[in-house]
C-alpha cells in the first residue's frame, strides 16, 4: 500500500532518493539496503581515545548513507529522518546487545521479573550555535525517530537528552584527532535535573545508550561518555553507543576473521 502511495505521490509531487536522485521514490530500495540493511557492526576509530565506550554503527560513511546522512543534517530534507531513524534503530539494537554489557542486562531482567526498562537514547548534544544556522536539531531529530522505531518493532525506547554543552566548543570539521580530543576536554555536562531524570529511568530498568548522527574520531562520544558515567551508580558500567555511520576503516578494523565480539583487554 504504501509503494503504491508514494508512486502516486511522485507523479503529483516528484521526489528523488535521497541516496542516489533515483526519480520517483523519496528512498529506493538499493539506498535502504546499504543504509540499514546489512546490520550494525561494531566500530573502532583510528587512533582509538581513552574512554571511548562500545560504538556500534549502521553504515559506513560514503555513497548514499553519506549522501542522505548529510542532506538531513546540512540541508534541511527533513524527510530523509525515516531511514536514517531505522539505521540508527538497528545500531541501538546492537550496542544494547553488546557481549560487554549482557551479564548487567541479565541482572536487569531477574530484578524486575520480565523484559526489563526501556533503551533510554541519550543524544550527543549539538552546538546551540549549529542548530540556530541549520534550523533544526539533526541529532535529537534522528534519536527520536530512531526511539520510535524501535517501540514500532517492539522494544520500549525513549529519548532522554540529558546532556548539554557547558560553554563554546570550537568547529571539529576542521580540527585534527588530538586537536578535536582536546577541544571536547570537559566540554559535556548533565542538563540541571538531569541526573534526577536519568536515576529514575535507572531504578525502572532502563538502558541508557549514547547516540549520534556520525562518529569520525571517537572524540564527542568519548566525552559524552564521561559526562554520562558520572552520573551512574558507583561500579555500573558506562553505556555503550550507537551511530548511523563511521568511517569505512573503522568497520574493517574490526574484523578478525572469527565472527568474535572483540572488546577492551580480550575477546567474549
Amino acid at each position: 500500500m504504501r509503494q503504491w502511495w508514494d508512486e502516486i505521490a511522485g507523479l503529483v509531487l516528484p521526489v528523488d532518493c535521497a541516496g542516489c536522485g533515483r526519480p520517483r521514490t523519496r528512498w529506493c530500495e538499493g539506498c535502504a539496503q546499504a543504509l540499514y540493511g546489512s546490520g550494525a557492526q561494531r566500530v573502532r576509530p583510528v587512533p582509538e581515545p581513552a574512554g571511548l565506550p562500545p560504538v556500534f554503527a549502521a553504515a559506513p560513511y560514503a555513497n548514499a548513507p553519506r549522501a542522505v546522512l548529510l542532506g538531513h543534517k546540512e540541508r534541511g530534507a527533513l524527510p530523509s529522518v525515516r531511514p536514517l531513524g531505522a539505521a540508527l534503530a538497528e545500531a541501538v539494537r546492537a550496542a544494547a546487545a553488546d557481549c560487554p554489557t549482557s551479564a548487567e542486562r541479565r541482572s536487569l531482567v531477574a530484578a524486575r521479573g520480565g523484559g526489563g526498562g526501556p533503551l533510554l537514547l541519550v543524544p550527543v548534544p549539538s552546538a546551540r550555535r549549529a542548530v540556530r544556522a541549520r534550523g533544526h536539531d539533526p541529532g535529537r531529530r534522528i534519536a527520536a525517530a530512531a526511539a520510535a522505531e524501535l517501540r514500532r518493532t517492539g522494544t520500549p525506547a525513549r529519548v532522554l537528552p540529558v546532556l548539554r554543552q557547558r560553554g563554546r566548543v570550537a568547529d571539529q570539521a576542521a580540527l585534527t584527532a588530538r586537536e578535536r580530543l582536546d577541544n571536547m576536554a570537559g566540554a559535556l555536562e548533565l542538563v540541571p535535573g538531569g541526573g534526577r531524570l536519568l536515576d529514575g529511568w535507572l531504578r525502572e530498568g532502563g538502558r541508557p545508550v549514547l547516540v549520534d548522527d556520525l562518529m569520525t574520531t571517537g572524540a564527542s562520544l568519548a566525552e559524552a561518555s564521561r559526562a554520562l558515567a558520572a552520573a551512574l551508580p558507583a561500579g555500573r558500567r558506562g553505556p555503550p553507543a550507537a551511530v548511523v555511520c563511521a568511517p569505512a576503516m573503522s568497520f574493517e578494523l574490526n574484523r578478525n576473521g572469527r565472527g568474535t565480539c572483540i572488546v577492551a583487554g580480550g575477546e567474549s
